[in-house]
């Protein structure tokens, strides 16, 4: 008996190591956690389609949209570990897990659920106020809500997420109150502050250069490390004195525990594809710079951009929705 289990345990871990040096032999699903139309659809649809080139087998985007991408994310979390289901994520994966302490519920997921594959984008989000706004300038915005603190509104994509929690680390960094007006998602914002509903919106710069350009916004500040090129003539947040610093990034994710081969040649695909001249010009075409970084150089920008969206959840802490 003891001589057929060792056989049997030689014989499965045989199979073990086939399934994953014949890795892929089917179909791999991208789980894409948010409603379609958004920065994973924008990133993750021309990646896939370059990294099925490579995998030679079809890379299909699944959208399972919920609790601001929770849902979707948590799937992948506690999902197979077979490599055939791969998350493409937003920097709203590291808020859920310290939103939901908050509130005293139980995270769906933890970060150590995850292993990174690869950092694909990262966009800094830019302050924008409506053209016939009378805030020409940040200091004009700051001194006004220090005037009359709460008066000053901006949208947002929803209660803790990027758009909330990015607009108020710079609020904490300028020692000012604004009063958040939350919305279903970026789209509705933008279309907010357009309409003349709120007065202020943190956007992604693909979505605020268009109305830039055109007349209709004005950009004030950036939350970048260093000007954008697309906007060089904005300033950002740090070199005006204030520590605000904030990136909507993409990045492709697997279950901890997916094996190691798996896991390699994701990254091989995933590089491959990020750093096409293909990919590049997909991404040029909606204003959208690659940032490419693989497995470990991303694990070390996750963990310093997840400590920091911890440090300001905790000061925003517990938002009563309305």
């Amino acid at each position: 008996m003891k001589q057929l289990s060792l056989f049997l345990q030689i014989l499965l871990a045989s199979a073990a190591c086939f399934a994953q040096e014949g890795y892929p032999s089917k179909p791999i699903t991208m789980i894409n956690p948010f409603p379609p139309g958004g920065v994973v659809d924008i990133v993750g649809r021309p990646l896939a389609a370059i990294m099925e080139k490579n995998l030679r087998q079809p890379v299909v985007m699944v959208n399972k949209p919920g609790a601001g991408g929770a849902v979707g994310m948590a799937s992948v979390a506690k999902g197979p570990i077979d490599g055939y289901t791969i998350l493409m994520g937003l920097s709203s994966i590291s808020i859920f897990p310290v939103s939901d302490r908050i509130n005293g519920k139980t995270p769906s997921y933890e970060l150590s659920d995850f292993a990174p594959i690869a950092l694909v984008t990262a966009d800094p989000t830019v302050l924008v106020v409506r053209t016939d706004s009378p805030y020409h300038t940040l200091k004009d915005f700051v001194d006004a809500a220090k005037a009359d603190p709460g008066k000053i509104n901006y949208s947002s994509s929803g209660v803790y997420g990027t758009l909330h929690v990015s607009m108020e680390i710079f609020a904490n960094a300028a020692g000012i109150k604004l009063f958040h007006v939350p919305y279903q998602g970026g789209g509705p914002a933008v279309t907010a502050l357009l309409g003349g509903q709120v007065q202020a919106l943190a956007s992604g710069p693909a979505p605020a250069i268009g109305q830039i350009k055109g007349g209709k916004m004005r950009a004030l500040a950036s939350w970048s490390t260093e000007r954008l090129a697309l906007l060089p003539e904005i300033p950002t947040f740090k070199e005006l004195g204030y520590d605000a610093e904030f990136y909507i990034w993409s990045g492709v994710f697997v279950p901890a525990a997916t094996p190691p081969a798996i896991v390699s040649r994701l990254r091989a695909s995933v590089k491959e594809a990020a750093t096409s001249p293909e990919f590049k010009a997909a991404m040029e075409k909606v204003s959208t710079p690659v940032s490419y970084l693989d497995a470990p150089e991303f694990k070390k920008y996750w963990e310093r951009d997840a400590a920091r969206l911890k440090v300001a959840l905790e000061k925003i802490g517990k938002v009563e929705e309305k």
